[in-house]
């Protein structure tokens, strides 16, 4: 399960209360608090309210002709970056973890709600609030699994915090920001994250297993834009796994969950800046959405090393690719192996021709948009008007996907 690690003595981690049950649930951590039946108005799988959100979080809706906010929401630039020099343990450079310690450092917040490592596995998610800069290096890396993060809240107010920050992902961040009016906060700082696809630990243990000899050895998996996985193990020695030589078609048909494969918010629309890697080109990929976010970009100072953007190949072909599969799937994984001989020559022609940088973004949108359709479609079809967004049918109409009179809403949240 990886190396058991203490937790630093700045980052609480209290006992929380079981999850209340329900249909459709990332276990954010709403039902675990004190009014569980706040779930009925900030969920976004129960009552999406990104239009809304948006307006009331960055002052203005995404315009479709501005940029790429069609793609990735509101925003005021996008960077391309590295933490100079990286930070030990970072899933990339630490610019995530870092923005929390200079916001604690500079005494702007009284803690950072994010998530740490289980003292007994590595990859199994825990909740902390965060107290010192020292203490946010807990939360370094990589986790797999749920994290209800949000139940902290009623740990933060019990202890008179009123200046957070959380780090979080989509179905986080929608919740937070339903509830941020009434939550009485003197200041709120929402660094994103983008959020593909999630699965719990112990079916992500059983990946590991599939994937590596020493699957408890492993220190830090990614899958990275160059269509291959990277694995790093504690002694250093490293690989990188094409996509095509996954072992995804063993995995279970519900590896990922029913949630995920019907979100529609992958770039974290609502956060203040959403750190990310599918358009870095391997580098990190800054989306700075409001005057919070600039700040907190600005307290990196000149260790925010910025590179020149990439953006090359083309989305479209992989992205009809990946419904034809999906179709074919009926809901289980969409994964066909290709002749083993054939293997290497595909590989290379994905990443000579493939999206490169923000095309590769703007392809992971428009795959979990479609995704999303088909998988309501195929799921839950009276939820679907509700569920996808106007917005979100420009993005899939290339791919042959176009509402039916009940699938569109006219009145917008």
């Amino acid at each position: 399960m990886g190396i058991a690690l203490p937790l630093h003595a700045s980052v609480i981690a209290p006992t929380l209360a079981p999850a209340v049950p329900r249909t459709l649930c990332t276990d954010c951590g709403v039902s675990r608090s004190s009014d569980p039946g706040r779930c009925g108005a900030a969920c976004q799988f129960i009552a999406p309210r990104y239009a809304e959100l948006e307006q009331r979080v960055h002052g203005r809706g995404r315009e479709a002709g501005r940029g790429d906010e069609a793609h990735f929401g509101v925003y005021r630039r996008m960077l391309r970056a590295t933490l100079a020099p990286p930070r030990d343990g970072a899933q990339w450079s630490g610019i995530t973890t870092s923005l929390g310690e200079r916001l604690l450092a500079e005494g702007l917040v009284d803690a950072v709600i994010a998530t740490a490592a289980q003292p007994d596995d590595r990859w199994a998610p825990r909740p902390v609030l965060v107290t010192t800069p020292d203490g946010m290096r807990e939360c370094r890396g990589m986790k797999m699994g749920f994290s209800p993060v949000l139940a902290l809240l009623d740990e933060a107010a019990a202890r008179g915090m009123t200046r957070l920050a959380l780090i979080g992902v989509p179905c986080q961040v929608h919740a937070l920001r339903a509830l941020e009016a009434e939550l009485g906060l003197e200041r709120l700082y929402v660094i994103g994250t983008p959020c593909s696809d999630n699965t719990t630990t112990a079916n992500f243990h059983r990946f590991l297993e599939k994937l590596d000899p020493s699957p408890d050895t492993i220190a830090w998996l990614e899958f990275l834009p160059d269509f291959t996985v990277g694995v790093r193990h504690d002694d250093g020695r490293t690989r990188r796994i094409p996509f095509l030589e996954l072992p995804l078609r063993d995995l279970p048909a519900d590896f990922f969950p029913e949630t995920c494969r019907v979100c529609v918010d992958y770039a974290n629309a609502l956060a203040d800046v959403t750190v990310g890697y599918m358009g870095g080109a391997g580098a990190q990929w800054l989306v700075v959405r409001n005057a919070r976010g600039a700040e907190l970009v600005d307290l990196l100072g000149d260790r925010l090393e910025v590179l020149p953007t990439i953006d090359g190949g083309s989305r479209q072909g992989p992205v009809r690719a990946l419904r034809g599969a999906l179709e074919r799937a009926a809901g289980g994984l969409p994964l066909r192996r290709a002749p083993r001989l054939l293997r290497p020559m595909i590989g290379w022609m994905m990443r000579r021709f493939g999206p490169r940088g923000l095309e590769f973004a703007r392809a992971r949108v428009e795959m979990k948009l479609v995704e999303a359709v088909l998988t309501l479609r195929r799921t839950r079809p009276r939820r679907l008007a509700r569920m996808v967004p106007r917005r979100a049918w420009a993005l899939v109409a290339p791919y042959g996907l176009a509402p039916a009179t009940h699938e569109w809403v006219e009145d917008e949240r």
